[in-house]
């Protein structure tokens, strides 16, 4: 499970930093890459990576800022041409669909695979064998979610000990061990899955949340994650600009990590004011209050340990 950062830039793209985009990879698990917002150039951001458009079936839109949609009718039209033929499906606030129907009507283009929108609201959005997705509606000038996917607890470990004191070697019979309750040998001994399998694994939790001011009222929602996307669009000193424009400080998403016991922080949404000089004064605001903090740039990867 991997997070890859395309776009970490905030409003208006700059030399170092694109703006928004991040790939969830769930390839090893699902098969599959879900993309959190699609800011402007974002697929010309993906070819410079290993992603293929074509594994991309899920889309999760924060918010209908120009700097997080942009970059949305592109990836649609050039899908069709990269091998996408399964369905896709995005997620966002209302309005997503009248913008994503009105782009392709008026550009005069057709996508070759079948398109699900679906305009969000608090709560579940879905729930599959593997994975629970949450949103929750957060404060920005317009309706700004944030988004909270839950791995569901996975199958313990083969307890291969145990089996090899019975005298039953490695082969075949050790994954139809795995996948059945219940398993007769050829010799007519009863298996048991229960008593071969370790604990269950615990499933990762990753929170990934649009642009927010107000970051104390969402510790509930990011609470325990192993990984929160938080944005970071002004240094501390500038807490007032920051909340006027509905905004959130390096040290406020930090702040909002301590309090709510994440694993991990990951800032984003930069802004261009800042420049690579900077970057490092940023991280280490954000470290004196959590330490587990890393500062995103474009193409910047984290993989989420298993």
């Amino acid at each position: 499970m991997d997070l890859q950062f395309l776009g970490t830039g905030a409003g208006v793209p700059s030399k170092k930093r694109n703006v928004s985009a991040i790939a969830l990879s769930l390839l090893q698990e699902i098969n599959s890459i879900w993309l959190f917002d699609c800011g402007e150039a974002t697929q010309h951001q993906i070819l410079h990576t290993p992603i293929k458009p074509s594994k991309i079936n899920k889309i999760f839109i924060t918010h209908l800022h120009g700097d997080h949609i942009f970059g949305l009718p592109g990836l649609l039209s050039s899908r069709s041409f990269q091998g996408g033929e399964k369905k896709l499906t995005i997620y966002g606030p209302h309005g997503i669909e009248e913008f994503i129907k009105t782009s392709l009507k008026i550009s005069g283009t057709h996508v070759t695979y079948p398109v699900e929108i679906i305009e969000i609201t608090e709560g579940k959005l879905f729930e599959t064998e593997k994975f629970k997705v949450y949103c929750k509606l957060l404060e920005h000038g317009i309706p700004s979610y944030g988004f909270r996917i839950i791995e569901k607890d996975k199958q313990g470990e083969l307890l291969v000990d145990k089996l090899l004191e019975l005298g039953i070697k490695p082969g075949p019979i050790y994954r139809q061990i795995k996948e059945n309750e219940t398993t007769i040998l050829d010799n007519g001994l009863i298996i048991e899955r229960k008593d071969f399998i370790g604990p269950n694994k615990k499933g990762k939790i990753i929170t990934i949340l649009g642009d927010t001011r107000r970051t104390e009222e969402n510790k509930k929602f990011v609470e325990n994650s192993d990984v929160l996307i938080h944005e970071a669009t002004f240094c501390d000193a500038q807490q007032e600009l920051a909340y006027k424009y509905f905004h959130s400080t390096t040290k406020e998403a930090a702040k909002l990590a301590r309090e709510s016991h994440v694993k991990k922080l990951i800032l984003t949404h930069i802004s261009s004011r800042y420049q690579e000089d900077d970057y490092i004064k940023l991280l280490e605001e954000a470290r004196e209050v959590f330490p587990k903090t890393k500062l995103a740039k474009d193409f910047y990867t984290f993989t989420i340990p298993s």
